[in-house]
């Protein structure tokens, strides 16, 4: 190959910016636009949390202090009275013959609650639940008692 054969490769120079109105591209604004913070050198972002200001949303909010042992105790078991209804006149009512009744679910920490809702239309003996002022009412008028 000899020299005068050589293509010439064109070449387009990049813009330099900042650097005076003969550099191509822009003068002293150099394409950041005009003024304000966002032209500034420098310039960072906010993050996202940043208000323009403003007490941000995680000031405003109250701080949830403390330790709730909520999450380990055992939840209540709500039971109401036409669902002993469906029990044997003058059964011994307690935990465990609900459980065998499925009419709680099992579990050895949870409480069982009778409440007044419904009507009760059997004597029954309650042991170890706790009840309601309005069922124990209603319980003892049938005949039953509450231990």
């Amino acid at each position: 190959m000899q020299l005068e054969n050589l293509v010439t490769i064109k070449k387009k120079n990049k813009k330099i910016i900042g650097r005076g109105m003969g550099s191509g591209k822009g003068s002293h604004t150099v394409g950041k636009g005009t003024k304000g913070q966002k032209s500034r050198t420098g310039y960072k972002a906010p993050s996202k949390l940043f208000e323009g200001g403003q007490n941000p949303i995680y000031r405003r909010i109250p701080k949830l202090r403390g330790f709730s042992r909520g999450y380990f105790k055992g939840k209540e078991q709500i039971i109401t009275l036409s669902d002993l209804s469906k029990l044997d006149e003058g059964a011994i009512v307690n935990q465990e013959l609900l459980i065998e009744k499925k009419l709680v679910a099992r579990g050895k920490d949870q409480m069982v609650v009778i409440l007044n809702e419904g009507d009760l239309s059997k004597k029954l003996n309650i042991e170890g639940l706790r009840v309601s002022a309005k069922a124990k009412e209603k319980i003892l008028a049938k005949g039953g008692s509450v231990k």
